[in-house]
């Protein structure tokens, strides 16, 4: 059983030297997390001995495919404490389980006058389905913003709800730029309360803590398999079973369907109607070693590694003179850690990063609402997982203070010689 103590043996990938010999510090796991060897072998098992299409066949190749994919949602509808398996969708990704909703349930049940509310700190793929559903519907889209200190208060969230009676409130779990966590449970409490409908994007969250649906309570919950050191290409949308049963199918084609005439069709039932056309089989086999991976672990384990080792970059980060890091001082947050220095862009930082080993994220980490409304265009972020170390955390302050030392101006200023334009 993976252990966090010896747990960088299983990652292959992170044994790898960089340029000149230094060892690779990977902290880019909110935009990606690496694969352990069970989940990579569970990958390699599947094709090379019992891969073929699923539902479909009766020889044993797909018979055994078919039981290792649904075997899986059980898996990952346990790992979520899901009522049922079958409220567990499988998606590309959690920006098409979003999609999913907003094209489906959306279209269904938002017209024109109605209200969608959001955070400032959503990640466009919480915000741009919705603008496409407000452009075709003619509904509109309101925002919570950010206070002084970088939180939204529930007593903010309790006022929104009640001056605008969203038919949906759709927020992130964790922050991807702030690392902030979101009260889930009590927010979806208050919105209920307001007749409104949750959707929780808990693409930072599900690696990070447990994930309880039943707790949380919310409607609609997406989360990315990529993040949980699963494969790309296959994302969970979990609903509530009433909803999943009235939601009309968005994509169609084989597998969706209990029976097709020239003059129409009728739906598969839950959860093959939301899964048209030959779904992701090997990636669903390996997010249930992924998973089982990070849940023998311990997701509480987890959670309260990272945040100690984040914590210790935060606070080393704050005392380099010029680095100004984007989060709040206080209060519950995941292995995130975004920043700014005075003299150098976000890209020059994470470049600098690069050459000694370090690997961040630049930009704006799709949440251009968000740095806009902070006043920046991009950060540098660092966000670790459990597999990272403090040793890391420590290369990562001073490289950071080694560049922003190079990149500081001298204060001297050049003489102009006759030859300059006035």
């Amino acid at each position: 059983m993976p252990t966090l103590t010896d747990c960088r043996d299983d990652f292959p990938i992170l044994q790898r030297s960089m340029d000149h010999g230094t060892q690779l510090a990977f902290l880019d796991n909110a935009a990606s997390t690496q694969r352990p060897v069970s989940v990579i072998k569970s990958i390699t098992e599947c094709y090379e001995t019992y891969y073929a299409n699923v539902h479909r066949g009766i020889h044993t190749l797909s018979e055994e495919s078919t039981e290792r994919y649904e075997h899986s949602r059980a898996s990952v509808a346990n790992f979520i404490n899901a009522k049922h398996d079958h409220e567990v969708i499988y998606t590309a990704g959690a920006t098409s389980a979003i999609n999913t909703v907003a094209h489906s349930w959306g279209r269904q049940n938002i017209g024109s006058g109605d209200t969608i509310l959001l955070t400032i700190a959503e990640h466009h793929a919480n915000i741009v389905p919705w603008q496409q559903l407000a452009t075709e519907k003619g509904c509109r889209i309101e925002y919570l913003p950010l206070q002084d200190d970088l939180q939204i208060e529930t007593a903010a969230v309790s006022a929104a709800l009640e001056k605008w009676q969203p038919k949906l409130f759709a927020f992130t779990a964790a922050s991807n730029v702030l690392g902030t966590v979101s009260p889930v449970a009590q927010w979806t409490a208050l919105a209920h309360q307001h007749g409104s409908t949750v959707l929780v994007d808990a693409a930072q969250a599900a690696p990070h803590q447990p994930l309880d649906v039943q707790a949380w309570d919310a409607d609609f919950i997406v989360f990315s398999g990529h993040k949980v050191c699963g494969p790309t290409g296959i994302g969970v949308l979990y609903g509530r079973e009433q909803l999943l049963e009235a939601m009309p199918p968005f994509l169609g084609g084989g597998g969706m369907i209990n029976r097709v005439t020239t003059e129409g069709f009728t739906s598969a039932a839950l959860p093959d109607k939301f899964e048209a056309g030959t779904p992701p089989i090997a990636e669903a086999i390996a997010l249930e070693a992924a998973v089982q991976y990070i849940s023998e672990i311990g997701l509480t384990e987890i959670e309260q590694h990272e945040q100690k080792i984040a914590r210790h970059a935060e606070t080393g980060l704050r005392q380099i003179e010029g680095v100004r890091v984007i989060s709040p001082p206080s209060g519950e947050k995941t292995g995130i850690v975004s920043f700014v220095l005075s003299h150098a862009h976000s890209h020059d930082v994470a470049h600098s990063l690069s050459e000694r080993g370090i690997a961040v994220r630049a930009g704006h980490h799709c949440t251009m609402p968000l740095h806009r409304a902070l006043g920046i265009t991009a950060t540098t972020r660092a966000s670790f997982y459990f597999y990272n170390t403090r040793e890391e955390a420590d290369r990562l302050i001073q490289a950071v203070d080694d560049i922003q030392k190079k990149f500081k101006p001298t204060g001297r200023r050049r003489r102009r010689s006759s030859g300059d334009r006035s």
